[in-house]
């Protein structure tokens, strides 16, 4: 039943032939999976991804701060808003892969970062996207077995994030703690554990659909 729901939800998808699209020949799709920094770098590893960009979506406050949204006041969430190619990839498989590369039942936040800020969800562009989304969801809940904790909901605004949290992961400025971007960023994917967690989870599905772990 769960796979033949997904399947007519992709159906729709590609029967009214958008998918948020900006145009012709791309289309958006933002997820929220905990640090924005981790999020857009699996992503840029993903086939068929054009572009990402860090943000935050979901809360009360107008073009929020980075200071803001950690204070836990906002209720923003962080996020990436993905731009791809959907005659590379679609929807419904970036789907798959977001729940590939989190932890699915957490309900505090993702790995070492806790806070609403941090919570999972998916923020669909279309009728047709929210539809494949939580039928994503029912599918990733019965390969767990258990029930899944990221929210699936219409994308209200996205604000982009300041400039120095873009491409963060692979940045060479220098900062003041004497290491590049990259450096601190590679430090912080190690140290908050999250290759670990997710193939705890996964498994040899872990990070599924990317070209190799980020």
């Amino acid at each position: 039943m769960i796979k033949n729901k997904l399947a007519l939800a992709v159906a729709i998808v590609g029967a009214l032939g958008m998918t948020g699209a900006q145009g012709a020949e791309t289309a958006t799709a933002i997820f929220a999976g905990g640090c924005f920094w981790s999020i857009e770098s699996d992503f840029d590893h993903a086939p068929g991804v054009i572009s990402t960009t860090s943000g935050y979506i979901g809360g009360h406050v107008d073009n929020p701060s980075y200071e803001q949204v950690v204070t836990e006041t906002t209720g923003h969430r962080e996020a990436v808003k993905i731009v791809y190619d959907p005659t590379v990839t679609s929807y419904d498989k970036l789907v798959d892969t977001f729940f590939h590369l989190i932890d699915p039942i957490e309900t505090r936040g993702q790995f070492c970062d806790y806070g609403e800020s941090y919570t999972t969800a998916i923020y669909a562009g279309t009728d047709a996207e929210l539809k494949v989304a939580e039928a994503g969801k029912e599918a990733t809940a019965a390969a767990l077995g258990k029930p899944v904790a990221t929210i699936v909901a219409m994308a209200p605004t996205f604000w982009p994030a300041e400039d120095y949290h873009q491409d963060f992961w692979k940045g060479s400025e220098m900062l003041q703690n004497g290491l590049t971007r990259a450096q601190h960023y590679a430090r912080y994917r190690v140290g908050c554990g999250k290759n670990g967690q997710v193939e705890a989870i996964w498994g040899k599905d872990a990070f599924k659909g990317l070209d190799g772990h980020a």
